[in-house]
């Protein structure tokens, strides 16, 4: 992900003042994006023990913490190509940019990602474009091989015997030689529920050309799968075609600032949508364990949560405003009650990632000073790109069974 320092005006880009445009950054820089990268390795470590650690046959976490290092080598590696990318076409470009932040977090996945910081204006289209689809594409050839190659390497089902706590699923696949279709239901008096992540039409495609292939609920306990499926979420999100994500640059120079004004503020209406699947089964959950028999307040909660995204999102333009409001409030709910969803949790990404967008990612791209046309083959590039962006999306990346 890449991050242009913002702008406002048009005359603000064309007054600027030049910059340093030499990209050699000095070596308390270098020692500073180092040390960063190594904490973030340690964490990914570490929680990679968690969701790849083979812990039936491992007396502490310390024995499998090879298994956690192989899932840090894998994103990270993922994460670097990405940013690489953005990074060696700025300088391709001459344009001032930063090395990569690594950011680490010693929960969820171990990390928040990485960033690269753009120091200088982006002047043209051509530019643009160069900059912002140059990390997804170099990230996604690295996910893609990543993926296959688990896929290639699948071992037999009974691999899940090294995992404890899956006595159900060890007795079915000792049983049939086979995953079962659905998860074990837990118990009641368990707090831990099921973990699944979503299925892409990407994912599901690739996965129909090979064997032994796990369910969606056994996945993360494969380094491969889980950081392939991973790489190929995140490059998605970072494709969303909307404000200064690699996505909006991308679809930015592609169609120009007016049609991209109108597709992203769009966009955030589907986000949005998605958004309130998870939001007010999430709320209806927690406000009926806390207030019993209030729990379809849920309902009107985000009914104001998600006016006040929008206001924020469309600059208090009410013309937008409104029927988005409506009719995303709409498919949301009616969604929701026709599937019977309101028990199943979700992991609430879609909201975390509209309040991202409207507060620091900003919905709409700014002006580029000069518009150029792209080469044909640029713009076959860059619609290939938003074709990836479908096929690797999840409405559901994550969400739970109890």
């Amino acid at each position: 992900m890449s991050f242009p320092q913002p702008y406002s005006s048009q005359d603000e880009i064309e007054t600027s003042a030049p910059v340093n445009r030499k990209n050699r950054p000095g070596y308390v820089a270098i020692l500073k994006h180092l040390a960063l990268f190594v904490v973030t390795f340690v964490c990914v470590t570490y929680v990679g023990i968690f969701w790849t650690g083979q812990t039936a046959n491992a007396e502490s976490y310390l024995e499998m913490w090879p298994q956690g290092a192989l899932f840090a080598v894998l994103l990270l590696g993922f994460l670097a190509t990405h940013e690489f990318g953005h990074y060696f076409a700025a300088v391709y470009h001459n344009v001032k940019v930063t090395l990569p932040y690594f950011i680490p977090l010693p929960a969820g996945i171990g990390t928040l990602g990485a960033v690269i910081k753009i120091e200088e204006k982006i002047r043209d289209t051509v530019k643009l474009f160069d900059i912002g689809i140059a990390g997804p594409i170099a990230g996604f050839i690295v996910s893609l091989v990543i993926l296959l190659y688990g896929f290639s390497t699948l071992p037999e089902p009974s691999f899940i015997e090294n995992f404890a706590g899956h006595e159900e699923i060890v007795a079915h696949v000792q049983d049939t030689g086979s995953y079962p279709d659905t998860p074990p239901e837990v118990p009641e008096s368990e707090v831990n529920a099921t973990i699944i992540l979503g299925e892409t039409l990407l994912y599901t495609f690739l996965a129909g050309f090979f064997d032994n292939v796990p369910p969606m609920y056994e996945m993360y306990h494969f380094p491969f799968l889980f950081a392939g499926w991973l790489g190929l979420f995140f490059t998605a999100l970072n494709l969303t075609p909307i404000g200064q994500l690699d996505g909006g640059h991308i679809l930015y120079a592609l169609v120009g600032y007016r049609k991209h004004q109108w597709t992203a503020r769009i966009g955030l209406g589907l986000i949005t949508t998605l958004a309130g699947l998870e939001a007010i089964p999430f709320l209806f959950l927690n406000i009926s364990d806390w207030l019993p028999g209030y729990g379809y307040s849920a309902f009107v909660l985000w009914a104001l949560v998600l006016f006040a995204i929008l206001r924020k999102g469309y600059h208090n333009d009410h013309l937008w405003i409104a029927p988005v409001w409506a009719v995303s409030l709409i498919i949301s709910s009616a969604t929701i009650y026709f599937t019977g969803s309101l028990d199943q949790a979700g992991s609430l990404i879609w909201v975390v990632w509209s309040l991202f967008l409207v507060f620091f990612v900003k919905v709409e791209h700014p002006p580029v000073t000069y518009e150029q046309p792209l080469t044909k083959g640029r713009r076959i590039l860059g619609w290939a790109s938003m074709a990836v962006f479908v096929l690797c999306i999840s409405p559901t990346p994550i969400y739970f069974l109890n």
